[in-house]
């Protein structure tokens, strides 16, 4: 996961970088900052910092990977790697509601806003206090 942390660590800063270029060569053209662009790569930079934020943590929780060791051999990869939720229905369910909720809100639609607000009210309960079972779940 270091790896992938870099890769998300050099976006961050291109973008950040290009952020301040962008917004310094349009104040030169225009003799104002164009907001939208400027906005969009700073926002880039914050998406990729919150990316590689999360595999810097995920990286000091697990094993070192074979990927993350130059001394690793392709036999090192062979077995059983990583740890992998459980399945569940609820993500597909709440990405439904929520784009439902989007709809609504869109061309402002109170009654489906009501029922897309239900909707997306039971995919987070049931996402939340699912219950698994099986060999592993206690």
């Amino acid at each position: 996961m270091k790896i992938e942390a870099r890769v998300f660590d050099l976006v961050m800063a291109f973008s950040f970088l290009m952020a301040v270029v962008y917004g310094y060569w349009t104040h030169l053209a225009t003799g104002h900052v164009e907001p939208t662009g400027t906005v969009a790569l700073a926002l880039t930079g914050g998406l990729a910092l919150i990316t590689g934020t999360y595999f810097r943590f995920v990286a000091r929780r697990i094993e070192v990977r074979p990927e993350d060791n130059p001394d690793a051999e392709v036999s090192d990869g062979a077995g059983e790697l990583g740890f992998f939720s459980p399945g569940s229905y609820w993500p597909v369910g709440l990405a439904a509601a929520a784009a439902t909720t989007g709809v609504a809100v869109a061309f402002w639609h109170v009654w489906l806003l009501v029922i897309a607000i239900v909707m997306v009210l039971i995919m987070v309960g049931g996402l939340v206090f699912e219950y698994h079972t099986g060999p592993n779940h206690d």
